[in-house]
Order: structure tokens, then C-alpha cells, then sequence
């Protein structure tokens, strides 16, 4: 049984006047223990609405989320709280997602005083420097405040105060975007080590593709708040078969100077939330739409082992660049 399971989510946001926001659209998909599964997409196309509903931040408006067999809508209050230690969520900006009045020993120890209750302090503090050790700090980051240290020390921050509870899910929402390369490159590899060490499952939520081609097992792509891609990522990035997911591949800039990528014309801007169309959410910048494209979602099916895609034009061969002017 998967650790994670969504089912049909979908979110609906009510703006002032009546006018609904419909942030996500029917997503499902599943994550193994030890798994990590890549959300991708553009801004705006729901990914940490996403985020957020499988985590209890916000309850969707239909669908469900599982976890580990209990679906969060059916839990009380505190039964939620108690589930808070087994989930967590490392954000984008370090800086911001710590409080800046409070030294880095108060603010790894916080999710030990909520949810640990039986330590002593004494206990919850050699517990701190442990958690710090296995980010790669000392106690000497322990007494600083998260102005005095680093970028890349203040995610660690952040990744230590996510794991000292013990979680076995972790939504790390685009953890590394604001780090330079060297830095993202360590806290990558130390998010794979705890994986590892850990036995983690991750929900990972990047714009970065090269990121998620190096980090993660597993690959959703997200367009307008609906899946229109997923599968093994070495299928879903390296044999794409969405006509939106190669138009991502194709707009990303390659290490080597010599590769010559088809590129993938789009037409206009994302449809407007509030007036998503009633065919396939990619008609009016798709290059290879034809008139069947405006009459209903298309279903996503199986094109490959687990690849799955959400396209009724997708087992054609859509590689030659004549079909994409």
C-alpha cells in the first residue's frame, strides 16, 4: 500500500463577488515509502495547493488524501495534530520560514516542545545538537540567530527542524530555488543521505527540471491544475509524450553547447483560472490541437509501462519538427 495516496483532488478558492479560482483539477497519484515523486509545472499551475492539501494546511474541496491508509478528512483536530509529526514541509525561502528572534537551538527544538511532550528538556536539547549534526552543524550554530549564519546553513536549519520528529513524509517545496549551485548541490545530496538513512518519502516541487531529472525517482507534470504527465522520470523527461511537457524540456538551456533541442512554439498565455476551457486545458497553445481537443478533458492513459499521459493525440509520433510549427 502506498504511504501517500491522493485521490481526484481538487481545490476551489471563492474570490470576493462570487467568482471561483480552480487551483487544482482532479489530481491523483501515489508515493511509495522511500520515494520521491517531482511536481512540475509553471507557476500558478497549482503544485503547492498541492502541497499544502496533502499536508492538512487546507482541506480540499473534493477528493481525498492518504496517508498511510487514513484519509486526513475523516480525523478530528487533535487526531490531525498527532499526524503533524509524521508530516512535514521544508519551504523555498530559509530565511523566511524561520523566525528571526529565535536562536537556531529554539527553533529545531519548537516540533520536539509540541509534539514530544514526554522529554525533558535536557533530553529535547541533546536531541537538538543530534538532529543539527546530521544537517551538518555544530553546536556552535545552536546559539545564532538565522541572520548570522548562511543561506545554505539556514536550509539546513530547516531540514533539521523537519526531521527531528521523526517524519516519514516531507514536502519539500522548491527547497533549493534560492540557493546558489554549489550550495544546492550539498543540500540535495544531504536530503538524499536522509533519505536514504531515514527511509523518507518526498513530495518534491521544483520549476528546476535538471533537479528533478538528478533527484527524483518519480515525475508528475502539472498544467492548469491538472496532471498532464506522469511516470518513472527517465521516461517522463527523457521520452516525453505530452505536447506540454516537451515545450518545458524544450525551453530549458543545456550544459552541452552542441546539443541541438527541437524547440516547441506556444501559443499565447495559460487560459484564465476563472475561465478554464471545457476541453483539454492546453487548447489554444497547443501546436498538434486538432477540433477533438475542445470537446472534453482528455483521460489520462497508460503509453509505457507506468507513463502515463493525458493527451489524445499522444501516441502519434509527434517528434518531427513539421508538426510543431
Amino acid at each position: 500500500m502506498p504511504l501517500v495516496r491522493v485521490e481526484n483532488l481538487r481545490k476551489t478558492f471563492q474570490r470576493r463577488g462570487g467568482a471561483a479560482v480552480h487551483a487544482t483539477n482532479g489530481v491523483s497519484f501515489t508515493i511509495e515509502a522511500g520515494e520521491t515523486l517531482g511536481l512540475i509545472g509553471e507557476s500558478g499551475s497549482g503544485k503547492s495547493t498541492v502541497g499544502r492539501m496533502v499536508l492538512g494546511l487546507i482541506a480540499p474541496t473534493e477528493g481525498t488524501v492518504d496517508f498511510d491508509g487514513r484519509d486526513l478528512a475523516t480525523l478530528t483536530p487533535r487526531q490531525l495534530r498527532e499526524l503533524r509529526s509524521e508530516l512535514q514541509v521544508i519551504f523555498q525561502e530559509p530565511l523566511e520560514s524561520l523566525n528571526p528572534r529565535m536562536r537556531v537551538s529554539a527553533i529545531v527544538e519548537e516540533p520536539l516542545v509540541i509534539h514530544r511532550r514526554e522529554l525533558s528538556p535536557a533530553q529535547r536539547r541533546a536531541r537538538v545538537l543530534e538532529t543539527l549534526a546530521l544537517v551538518g552543524l555544530d553546536e556552535g550554530h545552536a546559539s545564532r540567530f538565522p541572520g548570522e549564519i548562511s543561506g545554505g546553513q539556514q536550509q539546513r536549519v530547516g531540514i533539521a527542524r523537519a526531521i527531528i520528529t521523526e517524519p516519514r513524509f516531507i514536502v519539500l517545496d522548491e527547497p533549493t530555488s534560492s540557493l546558489d549551485l554549489s550550495v544546492r548541490a550539498s543540500v540535495l545530496e544531504l536530503l538524499g543521505k536522509l533519505q536514504r538513512e531515514l527511509n523518507l518519502s518526498y513530495l518534491f516541487i521544483s520549476h528546476d527540471l535538471a533537479t528533478v531529472r538528478f533527484f527524483c525517482m518519480h515525475t508528475a507534470v502539472m498544467y492548469l491544475g491538472r496532471i498532464v504527465e506522469r511516470g518513472p522520470t527517465s521516461d517522463v523527461l527523457t521520452h516525453p509524450r505530452h505536447p506540454y511537457t516537451r515545450a518545458l524540456l524544450s525551453a530549458t538551456l543545456s550544459p552541452d553547447p552542441d546539443e541541438h533541442k527541437l524547440h516547441v512554439p506556444l501559443r499565447g498565455d495559460a487560459p484564465n483560472p476563472l475561465a478554464i476551457p471545457p476541453g483539454c486545458p492546453f487548447v489554444g497553445r497547443c501546436p498538434i490541437e486538432i477540433a477533438a481537443c475542445s470537446a472534453a478533458p482528455p483521460p489520462s492513459h497508460t503509453v509505457a509501462g507506468t507513463h502515463e499521459v493525458a493527451c489524445i493525440r499522444a501516441d502519434e509520433a509527434i517528434t518531427t519538427g513539421s508538426q510543431f510549427q
